[in-house]
């Protein structure tokens, strides 16, 4: 069968976005915290980790990485898709974008989220998001569709897991004898519930990446391999259970054990941005070295040729079933493909607690 990416005429890369300079920052912040109370002091102390890195996020220039890698794929595999780029909280925003897109004739596009893994502020965030960019634009709004969830795809579990593997060769010995510490972003305890109602939550989707990565790098170096998974990045009312261990008090307890060395692989990231360069990079890594332990840190899928390929793969699988072809999902791992629709009631903030807020990418109750 010849591909084809019909009924799309755009591919829309929708992330969080970020601050480019200095200015910025404070504005930006105030548009992620919007609604929540968060003390102008409090924003001003998590600016500092933005200007320590010269007040610019790194996650922009890893979106325009992306989007040119993107567009690369398609065009090596001779398909006719413009690649575009909208953020939730900074410019370029996606409203401007789906606005452009739509002065240049795109009337359906499809959106791939930065983000791997369904939760309220993975997934369902950015469907109120992208509604309330539609209910904007009225009857100039193209048609929005978003890719499913993509944590068990074969090229983001490939690319992991070629990550680790490279890391790994950097401390003394390689993998034998290495912990392999996966992490990602926490979530609170009520987000990770809700995320659990209508199929497996949050924490498990991580876990079956991490047993899936596991069992490949076991099979292929013929190691025991011991792992755990671990958060970062949490924030907030601390009296708000979040999801735990933290990744620094994960690695005082793996020091305490008598490790000695680890892997720390950034499974919950698709690129470099703040929660890795100054979480990871440098809190993480000025723990491990506190402890005495030799840590080195994977690499995100970026835009490793594996993973980009496996999202055209995607696309072009979404595509046909909107043709009304048989299109299925490969996966890896225990867990099933997540439906292309969200199920109603799904990724809420709190699983019963009605929103009132419109959603894109499936019904709502």
């Amino acid at each position: 069968m010849t591909q084809n990416v019909l009924p799309y005429d755009a591919l829309l890369l929708c992330s969080f976005g970020g601050p480019n300079g200095p200015d910025d920052v404070i504005p930006f912040l105030k548009n992620v915290t919007a609604g929540k109370g968060i003390p102008e002091e409090r924003l001003a102390e998590v600016g500092e980790h933005y200007h320590g890195f010269g007040g610019r996020s790194p996650i922009n220039a890893q979106n325009l990485a992306l989007v040119a890698a993107l567009r690369a794929e398609l065009d090596a595999r001779g398909l006719r898709l413009p690649v575009v780029w909208g953020n939730r909280n900074w410019h370029p925003y996606t409203v401007d974008t789906l606005r452009d897109a739509r002065a240049f004739g795109a009337t359906r596009i499809l959106t791939l989220v930065t983000s791997a893994y369904a939760s309220y502020s993975g997934s369902r965030q950015y469907r109120e998001h992208l509604a309330a960019a539609v209910a904007e634009l009225g009857e100039e709004a193209p048609r929005i569709d978003l890719l499913r969830p993509f944590f068990n795809d074969p090229g983001f579990v490939r690319a992991n897991l070629e990550a680790i593997e490279e890391s790994a060769a950097a401390l003394d010995g390689g993998l034998p004898g290495a912990h392999l510490l996966y992490v990602t972003h926490s979530i609170p305890h009520t987000m990770q519930d809700a995320s659990a109602v209508t199929g497996p939550g949050y924490r498990e989707q991580h876990e079956d990446v991490r047993a899936t990565i596991d069992a490949a790098l076991a099979e292929r170096h013929g190691v025991a391999v011991e792992s755990s998974l671990a958060y970062c990045s949490r924030s907030g009312d601390p009296r708000t259970p979040w999801l735990e261990p933290d990744v620094n008090d994960r690695i005082a307890e793996l020091a305490a054990a008598g490790v000695r060395k680890i892997v720390i692989a950034p499974i919950g990231f698709v690129s470099d941005h703040m929660e890795v360069a100054f979480d990871l990079d440098i809190e993480a890594m000025e723990t491990a070295a506190a402890h005495g332990v030799a840590a080195v840190r994977a690499g995100t899928v970026g835009v490793r040729r594996v993973f980009v390929s496996g999202l055209v793969d995607m696309i072009l699988e979404r595509a046909a079933r909107e043709r009304g072809e048989a299109a299925p999902s490969p996966t890896v791992g225990a867990l099933a493909a997540f439906p292309d629709a969200a199920p109603p009631g799904s990724c809420r903030m709190r699983h019963g607690e009605p929103t009132g807020i419109p959603v894109l990418g499936g019904d709502d109750d």
